[in-house]
């Protein structure tokens, strides 16, 4: 019998509003494929983002266009060559983890070459905000080992970094500028950030303007987000960042990266494994790659107002392995 591919856009409502330096969004948009084979189904959820020119139907589009190929037989190793890096192959990527887990019973951190994956503690996001606003959300928020904190307003920075830290005294952070900072504010916001004890920087410029980042003193360890998608990336990063943050809809699939990981440890970068705000079938995956992460920023179902079921059993922040009924 011959694999069937399944396509569906899903939607799903965010609690309150998740802002960042590009802007608001009140709800999640996620395409999910199917591939069955036989009496077996494998899931993969990806994340379109516009960043990178996805839009949800030509992700879908993308996905559906593989049809054929899954039906003949495609194997994830021919898929790297198949399709580009991006959500699309994500989806098609991970749900041919879950099948071949499901039709082996081999679960897919054994096939990893993980023996045994241990829940994890997870970042927990306060959106971008007025600094009144970040306090409060951090002070509800205090208890959770690790915050991260939108930044990349055109001003007003140091100000929020400091009211979180207030909130939040005895919180790990990790600021997140998600491109927004400028060669004009750079130095005054890093040194916000060492003040407050900030541990780790994502993408504090425009990734097409990153190349400044080697020539100042780099006083909070600096981590690639939109500067990085795939192994590709590395080698230009070097100098630039100590850390790189592996998202699966940016590498496309887990295959890539895990082999990613691999090579970023290789060069000296520490790891974080992040996340697009999607839901716990985008999240199980990802799972498998913490074992190599500094940080784990898979909080994506904590902040929708539903998540699938079955999804990832959360205790506070830290989150345990996918069920079998969930993924892998």
């Amino acid at each position: 019998m011959a694999r069937a591919l399944k396509v569906e856009i899903e939607r799903f409502p965010i609690a309150g509003r998740f802002t960042i330096a590009r802007g608001s969004r009140t709800e999640a948009a996620v395409v999910t494929a199917t591939i069955t084979d036989g009496s077996a189904s494998g899931h993969g959820e990806c994340v379109p983002y516009a960043r990178y020119g996805e839009t949800v139907e030509g992700v879908a589009e993308a996905i559906e266009a593989m049809a054929a190929q899954l039906g003949g037989g495609l194997t994830r190793q021919d898929l790297q060559s198949a399709m580009p890096a991006g959500a699309a192959r994500n989806a098609v990527d991970c749900a041919l983890w879950d099948l071949e887990a499901k039709l082996t019973g081999v679960p897919a951190h054994v096939a990893a070459g993980i023996d045994r994956l241990p829940p994890v503690t997870t970042a927990y996001t306060i959106s971008l905000g007025s600094a009144s606003e970040m306090f409060e959300a951090a002070a509800k928020a205090a208890a959770r080992p690790i915050l991260k904190i939108k930044l990349g307003a055109p001003e007003g920075d140091p100000e929020r970094i400091a009211a979180v830290r207030r909130a939040a005294p005895d919180s790990t952070l990790i600021a997140d500028a998600n491109e927004g900072w400028t060669e004009a504010n750079l130095e005054e916001n890093l040194a916000a950030c060492a003040a407050a004890g900030v541990q780790l920087i994502e993408q504090p410029v425009k990734a097409d303007e990153d190349a400044i980042l080697a020539r100042i003193d780099r006083r909070v360890p600096l981590c690639a987000d939109e500067s990085l998608h795939d192994r590709s990336d590395l080698e230009r990063l070097r100098g630039r960042y100590d850390a790189i943050n592996i998202k699966l809809d940016k590498a496309g699939g887990l295959t890539e990266a895990l082999a990613l990981a691999d090579d970023a440890q290789k060069l000296g970068f520490t790891i974080m494994i992040g996340c697009m705000l999607g839901t716990s079938l985008a999240m199980a995956p990802a799972l498998l790659v913490s074992p190599r992460a500094r940080f784990v920023d898979l909080d994506g179902p904590l902040l929708l107002a539903r998540d699938r079921e079955p999804g990832l059993t959360f205790e506070g922040s830290l989150v345990h392995p996918a069920s079998r009924a969930l993924w892998g």
